[in-house]
C-alpha cells in the first residue's frame, strides 16, 4: 500500500499515514441493482487518487454504472458477492480519445472502465463485472460501422503498472479487455466468459510490453488470449503460462493486425478445450483453430517460444501464415510491408480432435518464413482424404484474411510447409481416426530442413508418407512408419540434396519414388 508524508503543524513531527481506502457506499453507492451509481463511484476513485492512493472497496450487492475512469495509483476492489454492472445503452458510454493512432480509433472508443496514461492501477477480488453486451444493438450498414456503440468492459490505453487480478468478468458488447500500448501488465486467477454479442475477444493485448498473464480461464465466442499490434507499437516481452483457454475461434493467436509486430514471446503449461457455450456467434463450438500465427499487416514476429499445450477440439491445432493483406492501421499511414515470421518454436504439444484440414506453416514466394522448430508433437486428426489431395494446387490468398481453414484440406494431414528456409520437425506423432491417403508431411519451396524421429501413420493407396516438392538440403533420419504404403518419400520438382538415413518403413515398398522401377 502506497503511503504518504502528513506533515502535523501543530507538533512539527512527521507521521506516515496510511493512504486511504474508500467504500463506495460513502459517497451513496448503493448496490441495489437499479440505482445508476456512476457518479458515487467516480467520486470515490476520485477521492482515493487525491488522497495519494488506495483502493476503492465494493461491498457485496449489484452496483449499476456507466463509464468509469480510472486514476494513478487506484485499484478498484470488488468483494465476494459483489457485481460491477454496465448499464445499457451505448449513450451511457462516452467517446475516448485514446491519443495511440490504431486500427479503429475512429469507430472504437468507449468502455465501461477506462484509464488513460495511469500508473499503478489495478482490479482486484473475487467479485463480478458484468456488461450486458447482448442489450447492445449491431450497426449492419457496413463494416467500420459495426463496431460502434459497442463499448469494451476494460479498457486501458498507455498505462503503466497495470494489476487485474482473481476478478470474473462477464458478458461484454466487445472485445472482454482491450490492453493497448500499456507497459508492465499482470493478468493473475482471473476467470471471463464472454458469449453475448459479436467480436467477444477475451483478452487482447496490443503492442504493450512486459506482460505476464497466468492462471487464467476463459471462454469466448471470438478469439480467446490474443496478441494484437493495431498501431506501430510492438507486442514484446510476453509472458503467458498456467491458462486455460476455450474459444468457438482460436485459442491462442497473434494478429490479425500485426503492423508493429510481436517478439520474444513465451507460452508454457496450457490447456485450450471446446466451450462449455455450444450456441456459437462465430466459429465452431470445438474452436477453428488452437495456436494461430498470422502476420498479413507488416510487422516482425521473432522469438515466439510455445511449449507443454493440450490442444483438444480445434478444427487445425497449428497454423503460421505470413500473408500480405498490407491492412494500413490508419488511414493516413504507409501500405506496411510485407512482414517478416522468424524463429519460432513450438514444443510438447498434445492434439486431439482435430478435423480433415491439417496444420500448416505457410508463407509466400517472396516472403519466406525463417527458422521453424515443431518438435514432440502428437496430432491425432479425423483423416479421410484421398491421395490425390496430395498433389492439390492451393491458391496463394496473399491478401487474404487469414484463418487455420482457409485453404481448405491440404496436401498432408499433418503438418504441410510452404515457403520456409530453416525447418526442423523432430520427434513428432501424427495419426488419424480414418484413413487418410495423404502424407503425413508435405513441404514445398522448403530448404535447410529436417525431419528427425517421426512416427506417421500411412494408408495402403498413399503415394508417399513425405511428399517433397521444391524441397533443398534436406536430412530425413531416424523416421518410422508401421503400415502399408506405396513409398516413404515421394519427391518431384527441383528437389535436391536431401538425405535419407535410417528410416524404418517395413510394410512401405520404397524409399523412394524415383527407386521404383518403370
Amino acid at each position: 500500500m502506497m503511503r504518504f508524508l502528513l506533515f502535523l503543524l501543530f507538533t512539527n513531527t512527521i507521521v506516515f499515514a496510511k493512504a486511504a481506502d474508500v467504500d463506495v457506499l460513502t459517497y451513496g453507492a448503493k448496490g441495489d441493482g437499479i440505482t445508476l451509481n456512476t457518479q458515487a463511484i467516480q467520486k470515490s476513485i476520485d477521492a482515493v487518487a487525491a488522497s495519494g492512493g488506495g483502493k476503492v472497496l465494493f461491498p457485496t450487492g449489484n452496483f449499476v454504472t456507466a463509464t468509469l475512469v480510472l486514476k494513478s495509483n487506484v485499484s478498484l476492489y470488488l468483494s465476494r458477492g459483489c457485481i460491477l454492472t454496465g448499464v445499457k445503452g451505448a449513450s451511457n458510454y462516452p467517446y475516448q480519445q485514446a491519443g495511440i493512432p490504431f486500427y479503429g480509433e475512429n469507430w472504437v472508443k468507449q468502455a465501461l472502465i477506462y484509464a488513460n496514461k495511469a500508473e499503478h492501477i489495478g482490479i482486484e477480488g473475487e467479485g463480478t463485472i458484468d456488461g450486458q453486451g447482448a442489450s447492445f444493438e449491431i450497426n449492419t450498414i457496413k463494416k467500420p460501422e459495426r463496431y460502434m456503440n459497442r463499448p469494451y468492459l476494460l479498457w486501458f490505453v498507455a498505462c503503466k503498472n497495470v494489476r487485474v487480478k482473481q476478478v470474473h468478468l462477464r458478458n461484454s458488447a466487445f472485445w472482454m479487455q482491450h490492453y493497448l500500448g500499456c507497459e508492465d501488465v499482470l493478468i493473475d486467477g482471473i476467470s471471463i466468459w464472454n458469449h453475448s454479442n459479436k467480436n467477444n475477444d477475451m483478452i487482447d493485448i496490443d503492442g504493450c510490453k512486459n506482460v505476464l498473464i497466468t492462471n487464467v480461464n476463459g471462454d469466448s465466442d471470438d478469439d480467446g488470449l490474443t496478441l494484437k499490434s493495431t498501431s506501430r507499437l510492438i507486442s514484446e516481452n510476453i509472458v503467458i503460462s498456467n491458462c486455460v483457454f476455450s474459444s468457438h475461434c482460436n485459442g491462442l493467436k497473434f494478429g490479425t493486425e500485426s503492423t508493429g509486430g510481436f517478439r520474444n514471446v513465451t507460452v508454457t503449461n496450457c490447456v485450450i478445450k471446446p466451450s462449455q457455450q455450444l450456441t456459437t456467434i462465430y466459429g465452431k463450438p470445438a474452436g477453428n483453430s488452437g495456436i494461430s500465427l498470422e502476420m498479413v499487416d507488416g510487422g516482425i514476429m521473432e522469438n515466439i517460444s510455445i511449449s507443454n499445450m493440450v490442444i483438444d477440439g480445434p478444427q487445425v491445432p497449428i497454423f503460421i501464415r505470413l500473408g500480405n493483406r498490407a491492412r494500413k492501421h490508419t488511414d493516413g499511414a504507409a501500405a506496411p510491408g510485407i512482414g517478416i515470421a522468424r524463429n519460432i518454436s513450438i514444443a510438447n504439444v498434445v492434439a486431439t480432435g482435430a478435423d480433415i484440414t491439417g496444420s500448416s506453416v505457410i508463407g509466400l514466394e517472396n516472403a519466406i518464413i525463417e527458422n521453424v522448430s515443431l518438435s514432440n508433437i502428437s496430432i491425432s486428426s479425423s483423416g479421410g482424404a484421398k491421395a490425390d489431395a496430395m498433389f492439390r494446387k492451393l491458391e496463394v490468398l496473399a491478401d487474404h484474411y487469414p484463418e487455420a481453414t482457409m485453404f481448405g484440406p491440404l496436401p498432408a494431414y499433418g503438418f504441410y510447409v510452404k515457403h520456409v528456409k530453416g525447418l526442423q520437425i523432430s520427434d513428432c506423432r501424427f495419426s488419424f481416426r480414418t484413413a487418410d491417403e495423404r502424407p503425413a508431411i508435405a513441404l514445398e519451396n522448403t530448404s535447410d530442413f529436417e525431419l528427425k524421429g517421426i512416427q506417421m501413420s500411412t494408408s495402403a493407396n498413399a503415394n508417399g508418407s513425405i511428399y517433397l516438392n521444391d524441397a533443398n538440403n534436406g536430412l530425413i533420419t531416424g523416421n518410422s512408419t508401421y503400415t502399408a504404403g506405396k513409398n516413404f518419400v515421394w519427391q518431384q520438382g527441383n528437389t535436391s540434396n536431401v538425405a535419407l538415413i535410417n528410416n524404418y518403413h517395413p510394410k512401405i515398398q520404397a524409399d523412394t519414388n524415383l527407386n521404383r522401377k518403370k
